[in-house]
C-alpha cells in the first residue's frame, strides 16, 4: 500500500494539538502541580536592584561568567565558583507577562510536535493500520518531542531534576492523548 497523504491526517493533527493545549492548561491552572518548581529568593528586591541597576537586555546569562573555558585554570575564577552563587539567568523584557503571545506559540509548538507525528506515522504505516500500532508511534514520537528536550536543561542548566520529571510526566500525558486521537482517526483501508 502507499503511504498516507500528510493533508489527510489534518483533523488528527489539529485535535491531538487542541488535547494537549488543553491538558497542559489544566494541569498549570486546576491542578497546579508546577507551583512549586519555582522557588523565590530569600532577598529577592536586592537581586532584583542589582539586576535592574546592570540594566541587561533580554537575554541567558550566567555567572561566574567564563568567556574561555582556560579561564577555569585560573585561581580567582576558580574561587568565584567556589563562593557562588553559580546561575544561569533568563531576562525577560520588562512588562506584565504576555500570556496571550506565550500560549499561542504553545499552541503552535503543539502543532508542530502533533505535524512531525503525523509525518513520521504516514511514512511508516498505511491507511487501516490497527489502533495500538498507531497509538504507539504517534505516543512515543510526541513523548520525545514534548519531554527530551528538557533534560538537558537539569543536565547543564541545573533545572532540578524533580521538576524535570514532572515535565516528563506532562509529556507523556501528551503524548498518550496525542496517540488517542491519531489511533481513533487514523484512515482505514
Amino acid at each position: 500500500m502507499l503511504p498516507i497523504a500528510l493533508p489527510s491526517l489534518w483533523l488528527p493533527i489539529l485535535l491531538s494539538a487542541a488535547c494537549v493545549f488543553a491538558a497542559s492548561s489544566f494541569i498549570h491552572m486546576v491542578v497546579k502541580w508546577h507551583a512549586s518548581d519555582y522557588q523565590p529568593l530569600p532577598n529577592e528586591e536586592e537581586v532584583r536592584a542589582a539586576i535592574r541597576k546592570g540594566s541587561p537586555a533580554p537575554g541567558q546569562y550566567v555567572l561566574p561568567h567564563c568567556g574561555d573555558m582556560k579561564e577555569l585554570a585560573k585561581p580567582e575564577v576558580q574561587q568565584k565558583f567556589v563562593d557562588g552563587p553559580v546561575a544561569m539567568l533568563m531576562v525577560s523584557p520588562n512588562g506584565l507577562p504576555a500570556m496571550g503571545s506565550a500560549l499561542a506559540k504553545w499552541f503552535l509548538f503543539a502543532l508542530l510536535v502533533a505535524f512531525m507525528a503525523a509525518y513520521i506515522a504516514s511514512r511508516s504505516l498505511v491507511p487501516g493500520t490497527h489502533y495500538l500500532q498507531v497509538f504507539r508511534l504517534v505516543s512515543v514520537v510526541s513523548f520525545l518531542a514534548y519531554g527530551f528536550g528538557g533534560i538537558p536543561n537539569a543536565i547543564w542548566m541545573g533545572k532540578p531534576w524533580s521538576t524535570v520529571a514532572k515535565d516528563l510526566a506532562d509529556s507523556l500525558l501528551y503524548g498518550l492523548l496525542s496517540g488517542g486521537v491519531f489511533g481513533w482517526l487514523w484512515p482505514h483501508a
